[in-house]
């Protein structure tokens, strides 16, 4: 049986990853409102796998016969200064997500909670990924400043991120020609 304490724990993560979507969907309106649709894309993929992630927490607490409580999500920031200041608060986002599953996993260590500590350990894994990522391309981003030809090269390569198939986030999934 799952502790009170790691419920509501869980419980706060699966707000921490719907905010997370919420904060980068509003990341992916605010580069293709400036014409930026390659980081935009990215970013609507980087929003599909927040939701995944929130649904792993979710369906762990269903799975356990806990109880899941969804309280009310928080805005965050939904207006950038430069596309540089955008990925610097991806990163610091992304430190931010790291500390939490972090705490997580030290609440499940006193807990002795083994059952959710593969879990978090794929989390952990994960984070190191996603804080890499984000933290690379706010370095890269830094590195062309806000320069015509930098920011166009930089759309173009970020807009190679694939979705998953049938993914709600991707324009192609619900065009008029698919």
């Amino acid at each position: 049986m799952i502790s009170e304490r790691l419920n509501q724990a869980l419980n706060d993560q699966i707000k921490h990853e719907l905010e997370s979507y919420y904060l980068y969907l509003s990341m992916a309106a605010y580069f293709h409102t400036s014409n930026l649709d390659g980081m935009g894309r990215w970013m609507r993929g980087q929003a599909h796998e927040e939701m995944v992630h929130a649904m792993k927490f979710l369906d762990h607490l269903l799975d356990r016969g806990a109880k899941v409580q969804l309280p009310d999500l928080k805005q965050h920031k939904t207006e950038w200064n430069s596309p540089l200041e955008a990925w610097q608060d991806a990163y610091k986002h992304e430190q931010f997500i790291t500390s939490k599953i972090n705490e997580l996993m030290d609440i499940a260590r006193e807990e002795k909670d083994y059952q959710v500590q593969p879990l978090l350990t794929w989390f952990i894994e994960e984070q190191i990924e996603e804080e890499a990522t984000s933290g690379k391309i706010a370095e890269e981003m830094a590195m062309v400043s806000d320069t015509k030809h930098g920011l166009f090269f930089m759309d173009r390569e970020l807009g190679q991120r694939a979705f998953p198939t049938g993914s709600p986030l991707d324009p192609e999934a619900y065009s008029s020609s698919s």
